[in-house]
């Protein structure tokens, strides 16, 4: 079966996409099927399978809280569903890469996946994604009734206006709006990364047990002749000369 809605993606307007504000984001419903969706919620990933990434003590660059979650990352031969099979292979396809290489406007990128399951109390503070990140694509997985929109779980986009360094660690109430997406009932959320590019997720108010879930494609860098330079850097240093993130680009 194909789980993305061929008219959803046919729907999207690239130029739409690249003059939003505050930067480029999209949050369209039904870009899976229904019954795609269906099947991928009712064949999640197990939450045994994942590391956790939990550490009210870390503290992430630039002084920003820890982004705290239980993540299961994607790579070739993983034990996972089937119907998570089928849907990574049909992401990997000319389609898809097609369709975000039109909205990016960019074609030197390849694909990470993975899986955050976040458990209450637990939050993504605001922040910028790495230079070397283009943009992600976030499917949200929770659905009624196991999940209470009540509870959060939201991507904020937050605009700042240009004020803060990226490099810096404002708190939601610093922000002079914040849009949050909406995630329920077979929603995503697609963005591309500027120099402003702030979001975040705060803190989630689940009941013991709940997680919120989500599986998200990242939309990483790749040029062939900047990476053949990392890794002669590597070499030289005697360093591994794939790092762990690129195992799992595609």
């Amino acid at each position: 079966m194909e789980y993305i809605d061929a008219k959803a993606l046919s729907a999207m307007d690239p130029s739409v996409f690249q003059h939003a504000e505050p930067f480029p984001w999209i949050n369209p419903a039904g870009f899976l099927t229904d019954a795609g969706f269906a099947r991928l919620v009712a064949n999640l990933p197990d939450v045994s399978q994942f590391t956790s990434a939990i550490d009210a003590m870390r503290v992430r660059k630039y002084g920003q809280k820890n982004h705290d979650r239980f993540v299961l990352e994607y790579v070739d031969g993983i034990d996972i569903p089937l119907p998570w099979q089928e849907l990574i292979d049909e992401l990997r396809g000319d389609r898809y890469r097609a369709f975000i290489a039109s909205l990016l406007g960019h074609r030197h990128f390849r694909f990470r996946f993975h899986w955050h399951y976040t458990p209450g109390s637990c939050s993504v503070s605001p922040h910028c994604d790495s230079r070397t990140k283009l943009g992600s694509h976030i499917f949200y997985l929770n659905t009624r009734p196991s999940w209470d929109p009540a509870w959060g779980g939201e991507t904020v986009i937050l605009d700042d206006h240009g004020r803060f360094d990226v490099d810096s660690s404002p708190a939601f109430e610093d922000f002079d709006s914040a849009v949050p997406a909406q995630t329920m009932d077979n929603r995503s959320l697609i963005f591309s990364r500027r120099g402003n590019s702030w979001h975040g997720v705060r803190a989630i108010e689940c009941p013991e047990g709940a997680l919120r879930k989500v599986f998200i494609v990242v939309f990483e860098d790749y040029r062939r002749v900047r990476m053949l330079t990392k890794r002669m850097t590597r070499l030289i240093k005697g360093k591994p000369l794939v790092a762990e993130k690129e195992l799992g680009m595609y």
